[in-house]
């Protein structure tokens, strides 16, 4: 491996060359603070969401068909329901919904009797292939760990990390041939990737990190890939709901309070309109379903 300047936010596939073993890197900093931004998490629930995303982008880097990746944990704890979308770019966006009363307490009793729901929207299937598994494991890094043993039929390791300015993570998993081509292999490489930091994770460089991890495994590592915060103003899809409720209805909600607010969660942003946006927007004659309203 030559020793390369790398960029945040990234994430890096690699593979054992001479096991059959496979893994992924990911660290993400300005975007996971942008995805924070204004939103007061607490701190247990800033760990949950960050880990879930370090697992969206891993995932999401390694799917055989590419396509969007969404995860939702779904809880009836304090923390009822974290949400991370991952686009085949690696795009990413998210957001956290929690009861007043969290606290710094293990994840089971942070999310209670749960579900994780995964789903995939491939770029060549019409219909979205979606997952649903009871939550199972301490962590949400074993929480997926038990998800893609079952799904998979392959053990998998998964450190993670996050906190205020990051989130991290390192997965590996155990391939079909692994036992045939080194017994030992997945033990061993599973070891010394236990012992990895966070501020590891945070601070080296991929390339330097997996060296220091595995200095006697021989590795193929694969390019870098940037991951960014993908929250683009959507317009078009505002207008066609408040369309959808009828303008008796929205006009109503004019009088009441001076605008209409519509409040984007996943990405947090505020869609206003005054009388005259309200006024044009029934004037257009343009279908709800159009791309073209401006």
């Amino acid at each position: 491996m030559s020793l390369t300047a790398e960029p945040d936010d990234i994430v890096r596939r690699f593979l054992f060359e001479e096991l059959d073993v496979r893994g992924a890197l990911v660290r993400l900093t300005g975007v996971w603070r942008k995805m924070c931004e204004g939103r007061d998490y607490p701190d247990a629930v800033r760990r949950l969401l960050g880990e879930l995303t370090a697992v969206a982008v891993l995932v999401g880097c390694n799917l055989k068909q590419p396509g969007r990746l969404t995860l939702q944990v779904q809880g009836q704890g304090p923390v009822r329901l974290l949400v991370i979308d991952c686009t085949a770019a690696l795009g990413i966006r998210g957001m956290a919904m929690f009861s007043p009363q969290v606290h710094d307490v293990p994840v089971p009793a942070l999310l209670g009797d749960g579900r994780l729901f995964l789903t995939l929207q491939s770029e060549i299937a019409a219909q979205p292939y979606q997952s649903i598994v009871p939550l199972r494991g301490e962590t949400i890094g074993t929480i997926f760990e038990h998800y893609l043993e079952q799904s998979e039929q392959q053990p998998a390791r998964l450190f993670l990390h996050a906190a205020g300015e990051y989130a991290v993570g390192l997965f590996l998993q155990k391939l079909p041939g692994a036992d045939a081509r080194d017994a030992d292999g997945w033990k061993r490489v599973e070891s010394q990737a236990a012992t990895v930091s966070a501020v590891e994770l945070a601070a080296l460089p991929s390339e330097v990190l997996l060296t220091h991890l595995f200095p006697e495994e021989l590795l193929r590592v694969f390019r870098v890939r940037p991951v960014t915060y993908d929250c683009p103003e959507d317009w078009a899809k505002v207008r066609n709901m408040l369309r959808s409720l009828g303008r008796a209805e929205v006009e109503n909600v004019l009088r009441e309070q001076g605008e209409v607010v519509v409040h984007d969660d996943i990405c947090n942003r505020d869609y206003r309109l005054g009388p005259e946006d309200v006024a044009a927007l029934f004037a257009d004659s343009t279908p709800a379903g159009s791309s073209t309203i401006h």
